[in-house]
């Protein structure tokens, strides 16, 4: 008898421990070999695999782990590999595909940009001269691997071929179309292997449907998703969106897909409303996405209840699956590990591990009725509720500064064009000022060091003068490059956002909770859980101590309150602008004792504004004010002389120019050289009125770049430019190049710089 089906959309990769980034890292430096890296990973894969079959997860997604990124996964399957890359034929080689992720000394990295409105990235294919073909069935692969190691059923997740297309760059929009005709016959391959080794379901992944515009687009789907089907009738086809709603609600469903997977988190409320108005086909099922996939809150699992009980009313429990919003891959493996939470807090949480337990429990009741897991219920209802009441969430001293701002004007005394004049002959910086984004390099001695510090097994003394002395080479290096405006290096933070969450009230850095942005690259997003609230100086005894050791202008570092907002797991209790705006007065003292410090010059970087945009552009002004707010009320406060500047990581910029320009710091710095001179464009059709960076090269490769590639890119810039008006800097932070790259490097863009300052003289 067929009944409600729980499932899983994806699962993190980094291990419990990053045992993945590791193995991955070692492989990259030479300290174990392709068969170790292998061996691995596949260890880890597999006990990913059974810990979700433990859990009683009945459609269990495999293809979903990558040795990089899945959508790069997508390129190497389907041999498009840019032809700076020399692949000719065949499976791609191993190095061959992290080459196209990370460059070497030959190739620059293809682009990585945000997957939709998240912070995990992924390598942009480049579709220039494609020539699709299947190199090796990832998905066949897989599911064979699960079946023959665990005896596990999967389902094999694959990103559809629109989305791709949509994803990529390298060919006009009379070329789409073009394109999916030449893709679609290796998907049918994919597709007729995957029958013929007997598997049951496929998750297609169209998150790009969510972004339909143009209802005849939908003729791209049914084309592609007909060739499927024609090629594995007895495959049984879930069409999976994520993200948000679904628009052109009943032609989507007309798809020739055997089953929808529907977000109802993320979506406003407004794929419910669509179900409820117009119904569900009685011959499809349908994949409920009810518990949230990108926060870590323990669900009320009463109003997911309630929420089933709709869903239930047009959709039966025979044609139900029970599943997360989207992938898991955006939370942390397990709240297990988190043994030192305030036990409130800990048991508040749900981590992937734990929201699979509530698919579980969720399906269960669903099936065998609510009275069956009562117990479990009542015990989550009281965590949860037990969370929502406690006294950090009910601060009413940071109430009481919230109602005290409304209506507050938070500009800057003077307008830009005159406080800019009073900055320059404060600061006297040289034309075409060169400077870095902020950290350097953290070596596994600075590394060490924390580590030593925060087990005890390092004094507090010891730990800071370590601190200084590390500070106090770098500002001589610096120095001895001749940059214009340094930086005291960061040595003290582990992440530029986890940083500060360790020393705001509100604030819970965890232990474990690891999350993929980029490659190896794992990041821990604090925890918002409370009301925010400044409790001491954060920044200012490293950056005076690193501006007494020069006559040279040292910029403070801080990181804007919509970055911190977009890369933490935020309470969900209350608006999300409010959360900015207590974030935004809890730095605007910080700022002003920066100020006082005697520091004229201070960062307050915002890289993740363009990747919080809503994916519905109906929802981009709410957003865009908010954010615009609460940078200013962190900035407004300062003297005209006190040049601010900002930093933004690689995105469209076209559509936020505005916005950019609203924030009104003096100077901002943009990541551009990875999308190889994309960007430009933006400022070429609208016009910026600020002093900006466009970074000179790419920091997430660890190729040296060459002094012509980075006199390319200036020159790039100051075609749209006045020299006036433009900073020289790489595209971020160097917190994880080596030293002596970030040297090289530096030096390069320097001496390239003066070179061309010769022209100006």
């Amino acid at each position: 008898m067929m009944t409600v089906k729980s499932s899983s959309l994806g699962y993190p990769r980094l291990g419990e421990k990053r045992e993945w980034k590791r193995a991955l890292e070692s492989y990259w430096n030479d300290g174990s070999s392709k068969e170790e890296l292998l061996a691995t990973t596949k260890e880890l894969r597999l006990a990913s695999l059974q810990k979700q079959a433990d859990a009683g997860i009945d459609k269990i997604p495999s293809g979903d782990f990558s040795l990089y990124d899945h959508v790069l996964d997508t390129s190497v399957t389907l041999g498009i590999v840019p032809e700076r890359f020399k692949y000719t034929d065949g499976e791609v080689p191993l190095e061959t595909y992290f080459t196209i992720a990370r460059g070497n000394k030959d190739a620059v990295a293809s682009e990585m940009t945000k997957w939709f409105n998240t912070n995990y990235h992924y390598i942009v294919p480049e579709l220039d001269n494609a020539r699709p073909q299947l190199t090796f069935n990832r998905s066949l692969f897989y599911y064979n691997e699960a079946k023959n190691e665990l005896g596990l059923e999967t389902k094999p997740v694959i990103l559809g071929p629109i989305s791709y297309l949509k994803l990529a760059k390298g060919y006009e929009e009379d070329q789409f179309e073009t394109l999916l005709t030449a893709l679609i016959p290796v998907y049918v391959q994919i597709f007729a292997e995957l029958e013929a080794a007997g598997v049951q379901t496929v998750q297609l992944d169209e998150p790009y449907l969510v972004l339909l515009t143009d209802k005849k687009e939908l003729n791209y789907y049914k084309k592609s998703i007909a060739a499927f089907k024609e090629a594995a009738p007895s495959i049984q086809l879930i069409l999976q969106t994520y993200f948000e709603r679904l628009d052109h609600y009943e032609a989507i469903l007309e798809l020739p897909a055997d089953g929808f997977g529907i977000d109802f988190v993320a979506d406003h409320g407004d794929n419910l409303r669509s179900l409820l108005q117009f119904g569900f086909p009685e011959d499809k099922i349908l994949a409920a996405g009810i518990i949230d996939g990108r926060n870590v809150w323990r669900s009320n699992l009463k109003d997911k209840l309630a929420l089933l009980t709709l869903i239930q009313a047009n959709v039966p429990a025979e044609r139900l699956i029970i599943q997360p919003s989207s992938s898991l891959l955006h939370v942390p493996i397990t709240v297990a590990h988190e043994t030192t939470f305030e036990k409130t807090l800990v048991n508040g949480l749900a981590f992937a591990d734990e929201k699979l337990h509530e698919i579980v429990l969720l399906t269960k009741a669903v099936r065998d009725g609510v009275s069956s897991i009562q117990t479990e219920l009542d015990d989550s209802f009281e965590k949860y509720t037990a969370l929502q009441k406690a006294d950090f969430r009910n601060n009413q001293t940071v109430e009481a500064e919230l109602t005290s701002i409304q209506g507050e004007e938070v500009n800057r005394a003077l307008p830009y064009a005159e406080r800019i004049l009073l900055q320059h002959e404060a600061l006297n910086l040289p034309l075409l000022p060169t400077t870095s984004i902020g950290s350097f390099p953290q070596s596994a001695v600075v590394r060490q060091k924390r580590a030593a510090w925060k087990k005890g097994n390092l004094t507090e003394a010891d730990y800071r003068s370590f601190i200084k002395e590390e500070t106090e080479r770098w500002i001589d290096i610096q120095e001895g490059l001749d940059l214009d405006v340094l930086v005291h290096g960061e040595f003290e933070r582990t992440d530029m956002v986890e940083y500060f969450g360790q020393q705001l009230s509100g604030f819970q850095a965890s232990t474990f909770g690891w999350v993929q942005s980029y490659g190896s690259r794992a990041v821990r997003p604090p925890l918002i859980f409370g009301d925010i609230a400044f409790e001491k100086e954060m920044t200012v005894e490293e950056t005076v101590y690193a501006q007494s050791l020069t006559e040279k202008p040292v910029k403070g570092m801080l990181t804007a309150p919509i970055t911190i907002l977009n890369w933490s797991f935020v309470r969900d209790d209350i608006t999300v602008d409010k959360v900015a705006n207590q974030i935004g007065l809890a730095l605007r003292k910080e700022v002003l004792a920066l100020e006082k410090a005697g520091i004229g010059i201070i960062q307050i970087d915002e890289p993740a504004l363009r990747e919080g945009l809503p994916l519905k552009e109906e929802r981009w002004k709410k957003y865009l004010d908010a954010s615009v707010y609460a940078f200013k009320l962190t900035t407004a406060g300062v003297k005209n002389e006190t040049q601010i500047h900002t930093h933004m990581c690689y995105a469209e910029f076209d559509d936020i120019i505005d916005t950019i320009s609203a924030l009104d710091a003096d100077v901002i710095s943009i990541e551009t050289s990875r999308s190889h001179g994309d960007i430009i464009e933006a400022f070429e059709v609208h016009t910026y009125d600020k002093e900006i960076g466009l970074g000179v090269y790419d920091i997430h490769s660890p190729r040296v770049p060459t002094a012509e590639e980075i006199k390319q890119n200036i020159s790039r810039a100051l075609q749209v430019f006045p020299p006036e008006q433009f900073w020289i800097n790489p595209d971020c932070g160097l917190k994880t190049r080596h030293e002596s790259e970030t040297i090289d490097a530096l030096k390069t863009m320097v001496d390239v710089t003066k070179e061309i300052r010769k022209a100006y003289n």
